[in-house]
């Protein structure tokens, strides 16, 4: 298992995070059970699980930080501009 994501080096807990999810969906997987049978989980620890599942997502959300990517076609006009902010005083058109 890689230790690097798209941004560099995954911290040790979002890579905790990342593997605590993965083995609950694990499990609900493993567990599943068609509607006309009785669920081996009881209902609370059921619940359990579907709540550690939020939980952990909300973590990783803000771990990430706010998203900024969207994909974008080459042609497609740029939403922003950036402007260049100087503390110095612009120089008059003879150099003074």
């Amino acid at each position: 298992m890689s230790t690097e994501s798209e941004n560099g080096p995954e911290s040790p807990e979002l890579r905790i995070l990342r593997m605590m999810k993965k083995v609950l969906t694990d499990v609900a997987k493993d567990t599943y059970t068609p509607p006309a049978l009785r669920h081996p989980l009881s209902e609370s620890t059921i619940n359990g699980i579907r709540e550690c599942l939020v939980l952990i997502s909300a973590r990783e959300n803000e771990l990430a930080g706010p998203s900024t990517y969207k994909p974008r076609f080459v042609d497609e006009p740029q939403d922003t501009v950036v402007v260049q902010l100087s503390r110095e005083a612009p120089a008059d058109e003879t150099g003074k």
